[in-house]
């Protein structure tokens, strides 16, 4: 797979974060940590043939095209800008988890915000979806976005609610978490439990809680 070592993902995502700061980059963290954790967990199951370090730098960088969002720019904007910018440094592999990681179903509309103007590039990003099968990354990948908060992982139903109480919903909200939860499912079972089961934290992200306990 063309990915970009661990150095220079971690270099890409400081890049970016100098360009736009802000708590995404502590998202892509997590994003990271978690898909490494999973990806161990099912190769230890001898479930899923995934390599744990390209799991982590996919999900670092699966938001990148933050880097340059800019207000009044429609927020689906970012999966384009990601694809551009890691196709352009010559890391398809990565570019692809960029856009796919926003859809569990394959339809464009099913994103939580307006493509707003963005006719041509709407068009472009279903036909690209339409052209492709997903891998065991692109749904780790999507999984681990829908764990994620800056502050660690979570439940996903946690995450839902994050998401929809900034972003909002469509008519196409409800079908896009039940793709997610199926995803969560085909993971559980290849780790061969629960997939909160190898995340450390988990609990305590979730409630809001310090280590032992403490508020």
């Amino acid at each position: 797979m063309k990915v970009p070592t661990i150095e220079e993902a971690h270099a890409i995502l400081e890049e970016g974060l100098s360009l736009n700061p802000g708590p995404w980059g502590d998202h892509c963290r997590t994003a990271g940590t978690t898909a490494r954790a999973i990806a161990v967990a099912a190769v230890v199951a001898g479930r899923l043939d995934l390599n744990p370090d390209v799991a982590y730098v996919l999900g670092l960088l699966h938001d990148i095209g933050r880097r340059q969002s800019a207000p009044g720019v429609p927020d689906v904007r970012h999966v384009l800008d990601g694809y551009a910018h890691l196709t352009n440094l010559g890391y398809p592999d990565a570019a692809r988890i960029c856009l796919t990681h926003s859809f569990p179903i394959k339809n464009v509309g099913s994103f939580a915000t307006s493509w707003g103007e963005l006719h041509a590039e709407k068009a472009w990003a279903q036909a690209y979806l339409d052209g492709i099968e997903y891998t065991a990354y692109d749904r780790l990948i999507q999984l681990c976005d829908s764990l994620a908060l800056p502050q660690g992982p979570v439940l996903i139903e946690k995450r839902f609610v994050d998401v929809a109480l900034r972003h909002g919903v469509n008519s196409l909200t409800v079908q896009k978490w039940r793709a997610f939860l199926a995803v969560k499912e085909e993971l559980d079972a290849a780790v061969g439990g629960s997939i909160y089961d190898v995340l450390p934290g988990v609990v305590d992200t979730t409630f809001g809680r310090r280590v032992g306990g403490k508020q």
